[in-house]
């Protein structure tokens, strides 16, 4: 099946118009299951899914492997993009913010080895940390794509002005960011900075982390390791307040005879051909949900009616704890 198509920024490739996050498959909402997953992951090409999300961050190289299970028998089919940059110890959500020239050769290495791939098409850097001058973490990108390592390079959660910097180093394909509903800073600036230097956005957590389908409603229907129970937005009494804006959805959603999810991600694919949301699922009835988003269309008046109900901001709650902040908006 052939789903729309949307240019990868100045790489030359060109992605399905929704891609598919990957991450948790392999950690951070609850258990997993890795026969569930695959399955998931073939129903996603079948259905006209191209781009597939992760990190070797996911799972501690889990996510990768997992996915270079897949690849084995799809990499003509099939984009992977992947990140670096963001170390983490085994058992632990603590990080680190790596950008040093050695240690981004290395960790590409070690995801060209448990992808399977000869090229990485899109690699990004996950995390910020500017002790390492941009211009020595771009530099290292630059060679990894003259080396044919990697096909194009993004970045993920940064400002406009060092997206603007670093594209001026080394053209930058695609910026990934949070963006949603719920989370509109991108539209700050550093969507009008993609477009500056061509790069497309991906938007990541485009449901808000499952919380706009409207199916939690409080933190007992979350599974034990689940991430969220320690996310600000989903603390008690935010999550409270937040119930607002699922009920929004539901009922926008309602009205024009689609899902939350589908109204969500609709939304989110009418702000611009450059914009590529990637649901991660690992359920096969939620992905083809997903994808109904692009039979919804949304008028002018639609759009507009969308944008007033959910305006910068009404989301009670960080985005991430403290740790989960680091190299944010750098």
């Amino acid at each position: 099946m052939q789903l729309p198509q949307r240019r990868i920024g100045n790489s030359g490739m060109h992605s399905s118009a929704l891609g598919l996050g990957c991450m948790g498959m392999s950690e951070f909402y609850g258990a997993t299951d890795e026969t569930q997953s695959l399955a998931t992951l073939e129903a996603a090409l079948a259905a006209g899914v191209t781009l597939f999300d992760t990190a070797d961050a996911y799972g501690f190289g889990h996510n990768e492997q997992l996915l270079g299970r897949f690849l084995k028998h799809h990499r003509g089919q099939a984009l992977v993009a992947t990140k670096c940059g963001l170390a983490r110890e085994a058992g632990s959500y603590a990080r680190r913010v790596d950008n040093s020239p050695a240690y981004i050769r290395q960790a590409c290495e070690a995801s060209l080895a448990r992808l399977g791939v000869e090229s990485i098409d899109l690699f990004y850097l996950h995390r910020l940390n500017l002790d390492t001058p941009l211009e020595e973490s771009m530099g290292a990108l630059a060679q990894l794509r003259q080396e044919g390592k990697i096909r194009a390079v993004g970045l993920c959660e940064v400002s406009a002005a060092t997206l603007r910097r670093a594209a001026a180093i080394c053209p930058v394909a695609a910026v990934q960011s949070e963006y949603s509903l719920w989370t509109r800073e991108p539209e700050q600036g550093v969507l009008a900075a993609c477009r500056a230097v061509g790069a497309s956005f991906f938007a990541y957590s485009p449901l808000g982390r499952g919380f706009l389908t409207g199916a939690i409603t409080d933190l007992a229907s979350l599974e034990a390791g689940d991430f969220r129970q320690f996310n600000p937005r989903f603390a008690p009494d935010n999550l409270a307040r937040n119930q607002a804006i699922a009920g929004l959805v539901r009922q926008m959603a309602r009205d024009r005879g689609c899902s939350p999810a589908q109204l969500a991600l609709a939304w989110l694919l009418a702000q611009g051909e450059d914009i590529i949301p990637i649901p991660g699922t690992r359920r096969i009835a939620y992905l083809h949900d997903n994808l109904g988003a692009l039979q919804v269309a949304l008028d002018g008046a639609g759009l507009a009616a969308i944008d007033a109900a959910f305006p910068l901001g009404m989301a009670a709650g960080a985005r991430y704890t403290e740790e989960g902040m680091k190299g944010v908006d750098a």
